[in-house]
């Protein structure tokens, strides 16, 4: 891990606001696709951020961290299952973005936070303090408010949420570096991605493999996913973890921005103040969070 200085902050941090941001704008590239199938779309994301992320690698002379991996059995095994969880949530996040439903992605991502905290609690055995209860609780309440303003529970924001928070998880848990270890779990999926590719155009014929604007588009996700990825992890090495939690409330803001007015996604009444409590959960949370850090900081001095 580099040095943590002033100037290597300052990158980190606009590292971080472009990835983040990046991500709230995402909704704007998948509708591009509007009509593809999801698990296409997502088949080429994996394909071309292989390739990416291998070409980066290959410069940088990083394969060796590649091999070493691959030989290792728990690594691979933690990394095959950081693979099935990130796989679920770009079909699911995928799917929800061409079915008109960005505004439930956006509440799955404000509930990831809260997530990572009950995943502390039932893997890690970590003891909540009163304030994160209260946050709990809070976000308790806006789920029930999501699941009577969509007339159904909103599971998809639930899946985007848990299957993020445990990638996030596996990934922290295991001794790989941020590019190989994404190398390797796109590679982990290459096989099936390539197959259906090449399903698709056997059954259905060329589809959007016929147009140039769906190969720029089909191609597109590839860089797009993994240098966001790269930037993220440069940024994550480089800040505090409180700072990236108020810098991770970017992404879903743009997309519930993006949902209510160039989208035309329905919000009514319920779903509205399902959005506040969130929000009021997330500033308790984060408060606290903040409040812990300094105390944190300053105790040793005292």
């Amino acid at each position: 891990m580099p040095p943590i200085t002033a100037e290597s902050q300052r990158e980190g941090l606009i590292a971080a606001l472009v990835a983040y941001t990046v991500w709230g704008f995402f909704p704007l590239m998948f509708l591009q696709l509007e009509g593809v199938d999801p698990v296409l779309i997502v088949a080429h994301r994996i394909v071309w951020s292989l390739i990416v992320v291998g070409a980066i690698l290959l410069v940088r002379n990083r394969l060796a961290e590649v091999s070493q991996a691959l030989r290792d059995p728990q690594v691979l095994w933690r990394l095959g299952a950081s693979t099935t969880f990130v796989a679920v949530n770009w079909l699911t996040y995928v799917w929800a973005v061409v079915n008109d439903r960005v505004l439930e992605t956006s509440f799955g991502y404000f509930l990831n936070p809260l997530v990572n905290v009950l995943l502390g609690m039932v893997l890690l055995g970590e003891r909540q303090n009163r304030w994160q209860w209260v946050a709990i609780a809070i976000a308790a309440v806006a789920m029930v408010l999501q699941t009577i303003g969509l007339n159904g529970f909103p599971w998809l924001a639930v899946v985007i949420a848990v299957t993020f928070a445990l990638y996030g998880y596996m990934r922290k848990s295991v001794n790989v570096s941020s590019a190989p270890g994404l190398f390797v779990e796109t590679l982990l999926l290459m096989p099936l991605s390539v197959g259906y590719i090449i399903y698709t155009i056997v059954v259905d014929g060329i589809g959007p493999h016929g147009t140039a604007h769906g190969w720029f588009w089909l191609i597109f996700t590839g860089p797009a996913t993994s240098l966001t990825l790269l930037l993220f992890a440069f940024g994550v090495q480089r800040l505090r973890l409180t700072t990236i939690g108020i810098i991770q409330y970017i992404a879903p803001s743009i997309q519930f921005m993006l949902a209510v007015t160039l989208l035309g996604e329905t919000l009514n009444e319920m779903r509205l103040l399902s959005f506040a409590l969130i929000w009021v959960s997330l500033v308790i949370f984060t408060v606290d969070s903040i409040r812990r850090a300094r105390a944190s900081v300053v105790a040793p001095q005292t």
